[in-house]
């Protein structure tokens, strides 16, 4: 199973104007695995046909981002 770290260091992706902070999930329709839509290696990882969940490691880096006002 491919870790999310073997995808390289966090890709940061920037929110859509109206997106709600609720609306940063999605269920991917392949593996059905919660993406985080803030981290462009995990929506490139979800885009590929026939992929596999990717294993998420307790020690990997969280991306906080400023709360939109």
């Amino acid at each position: 199973m491919t870790k999310l770290s073997d995808l390289g260091p966090p890709i940061e992706g920037k929110p859509h104007e109206g997106e709600a902070d609720g609306d940063r999930f999605y269920l991917c329709e392949v593996c059905g695995q919660a993406v985080d839509k803030r981290d462009l290696r995990q929506v490139m990882w979800h885009e590929q046909p026939g992929h596999e969940p990717l294993e998420l490691e307790t020690a990997a880096k969280v991306l906080v981002f400023p709360r939109r006002k």
